[in-house]
C-alpha cells in the first residue's frame, strides 16, 4: 500500500471513532418546571379550608423541590409556604385556610416561574343571631313559641341549632333551620310555679350563641285542668269488677291555682252522677255502682256509652275554681251490668 493510501486510511478511522465515542456520551435531562396550581373547591365558608395541589412538568429531581406559595389576598385566605415535592414525585398537595368572606387566589413560585390557581370565594360564616319569643311573660303551666334566626341562609341539609333552658322552662334539645332558609320555630313549655320566675332560653349554632328570658308567673286564679286515661287509651274507660269499678284514671295535675290547691272535686256520669273529692290531683279506678249506667241493651250502633267528667278545685287560699268538663269520655261496659 502506498504512503498516500495509508494517509486516506488512518484518516477515516479516526473520523469513525470519535462519531462513536459521541453516540455514547448521554443527554442531560431538564430541570421540571411548574405545570399549575388547583384547588378542590371553588367556594369555602370563613373557617373552612380547602385542599390545593402544585404540579411539576416531570418528576422532582435529587432532594426534591421546594415551592414557594402565597395568597393574593391574605385577609381572605391564607397558605402555607413552602410546599416541597418529594424527589421522584411531580406534585404536592397543601392548604388554605379560609379567613374571611372574599376573594383570592394561590401562587406557586419555582426558578423564577410562577402558576396562579382559579379563585376562591369564602362565604361569611352563618351563625345564630338571635332567639325570639311569642310572648315575653306567661302564667306557668301554658306554653308558646320560640324562634331561631341565623345571620344567613341555613347550608344544604339544614342548621341543627342547639337549645336549652333553665327551670321552670322545658324546649327540644335542639331545632333544624331548613337548608336555604335563615329562621325556624320551637315550642316551649312550662310548669306551674308559687311566685314570678324568670328564666333564659339558649341556643348556639356557627360558633355563636344567642339567648332570651321568659318570665313566667303564679296563676291569678284558680283553673281546674285534667285528663282521663283508660287501659289503653285516653278518654276511654271500662266497666270492671261487675260494674263496681271504673278502669280508667282522672288527673288533675295540670291544675293551677294562687295558693296551694287542697282539693279536687270530681263528679262522672251518664245515667246518674257519682261524686268524689280527693286530697291529692289523681282519681285511680273509681268506686260505682251500676246505677251510673243505664240498663241494656245498648243504644243502636253504639259499641260505649257517653261519660261526664268535671273537676272543681279548690286552693288554700279559698279560691275555686269554675268547673272543667270532658263531655266526651268513652265508657265501655264489657260485660258488666248485663250487658
Amino acid at each position: 500500500m502506498s504512503s498516500y493510501l495509508k494517509l486516506v486510511a488512518a484518516a477515516i478511522l479516526a473520523v469513525s471513532m470519535t462519531q462513536c465515542g459521541g453516540s455514547a456520551t448521554a443527554p442531560t435531562s431538564a430541570t421540571p418546571s411548574l405545570s399549575g396550581v388547583a384547588l378542590n373547591a371553588t367556594s369555602i365558608g370563613a373557617g373552612a379550608s380547602a385542599q390545593g395541589t402544585v404540579t411539576l412538568t416531570a418528576a422532582a429531581s435529587t432532594g426534591g423541590a421546594a415551592v414557594s406559595l402565597s395568597s393574593s389576598n391574605p385577609a381572605v385566605a391564607t397558605v402555607q409556604t413552602p410546599v416541597t415535592i418529594q424527589a421522584g414525585a411531580s406534585s404536592a398537595t397543601f392548604t388554605v385556610t379560609a379567613v374571611a368572606s372574599g376573594t383570592t387566589s394561590i401562587t406557586a413560585s419555582l426558578n423564577g416561574a410562577s402558576a396562579q390557581s382559579p379563585t376562591l370565594n369564602v362565604t361569611a360564616i352563618v351563625a345564630i343571631s338571635s332567639i325570639s319569643l311569642s310572648a315575653q311573660s306567661v302564667i306557668g303551666g301554658s306554653s308558646l313559641v320560640g324562634g331561631v334566626a341565623l345571620t344567613g341562609a341555613a347550608p344544604v341539609g339544614g342548621a341543627l341549632v342547639s337549645l336549652s333552658a333553665g327551670d321552670p322552662l322545658t324546649v327540644p334539645p335542639s331545632v333544624t333551620v331548613p337548608g336555604g332558609s335563615a329562621t325556624a320555630s320551637f315550642s316551649v313549655a312550662t310548669r306551674a310555679v308559687g311566685a314570678t320566675t324568670s328564666a333564659t332560653i339558649s341556643g348556639s349554632y356557627g360558633g355563636a350563641s344567642a339567648s332570651a328570658v321568659l318570665s313566667v308567673t303564679g296563676p291569678t286564679v284558680a283553673t281546674a285542668s285534667f285528663g282521663v286515661s283508660g287501659p289503653t287509651e285516653t278518654e276511654t274507660c271500662t266497666l270492671s269488677n261487675g260494674g263496681a269499678t271504673l278502669n280508667c284514671t282522672f288527673n288533675g295535675s295540670t291544675s293551677t291555682a294562687p295558693g296551694t290547691i287542697v282539693a279536687w272535686d270530681w263528679s262522672y256520669g251518664v245515667a246518674t252522677t257519682l261524686t268524689q273529692t280527693t286530697s291529692g290531683p289523681v282519681l285511680t279506678m273509681p268506686a260505682v255502682t251500676c246505677s251510673l249506667i243505664p240498663p241494656p241493651p245498648m243504644p243502636a250502633g253504639n259499641q260505649w256509652l257517653t261519660m261526664i267528667v268535671t273537676l272543681r278545685i279548690h286552693d288554700a287560699l279559698g279560691n275555686v275554681s269554675a268547673d272543667s268538663v270532658h263531655k266526651d269520655v268513652r265508657l265501655f261496659p264489657v260485660g258488666a251490668c248485663g250487658f
